[in-house]
């Protein structure tokens, strides 16, 4: 990460969700592990809430998210593996079409690479990606402990802070509802 101090820092108006069938509030360990880390970064958490792995019910968030102008950035964490019940990534793709959105399918090769380092070859049942939707950015991250550390701390901490050069996703902001 290269930091430039002359730069000035802008909070990110962040809202997390965490997708589960089987976790509640207390025991959303990953949540409050992105949670602590938007915090210590400078950023704000607008919200944060939970929901069980139905798609209709995450695009339906997402929408509201969206159509917040108080909020910049999603990240999920959960709901990205292979099983027939995790599907953050669908609704991330209903959401998407719905609004004409973009992939950004880099988050999702560098997330795999960064966790090739910690989990070997496992990685590859993780379908993290990420969209931008009517100029708000959504990310999602699998559930586990390790990947919300390695998907803030490899990525996230850096592209949501407005000194990182080259670039970063934060200066992309004013443009993303261009046409």
């Amino acid at each position: 990460m290269a930091i430039d101090e002359t730069r000035r820092f802008t909070p990110v108006n962040i809202a997390l969700l965490t997708v589960s069938d089987t976790r509640g509030p207390d025991e959303d360990t990953s949540g409050d592990i992105l949670a602590a880390r938007i915090d210590s970064a400078g950023h704000n958490l607008a919200a944060r809430t939970l929901l069980r792995d139905d798609a209709a019910l995450i695009a339906a968030q997402l929408d509201a998210w969206i159509a917040d102008p108080d909020i910049d950035t999603v990240i999920s964490t959960g709901g990205t593996g292979l099983t027939g019940r995790d599907v953050t990534p669908e609704a991330l793709d209903r959401v998407r079409d719905a609004h004409g959105g973009k992939d950004i399918p880099g988050f999702g090769e560098v997330f795999r690479y960064l966790s090739l380092q910690t989990i070997g070859t496992s990685t590859v049942q993780s379908r993290a990606c990420a969209v931008v939707a009517d100029g708000t950015y959504l990310f999602a991250l699998p559930g586990s402990n390790g990947a919300v550390k390695d998907g803030w701390d490899g990525i996230l901490s850096e592209q949501l802070d407005s000194r990182n050069r080259p670039c970063n996703f934060v200066e992309l902001m004013p443009r993303l509802r261009e046409k």
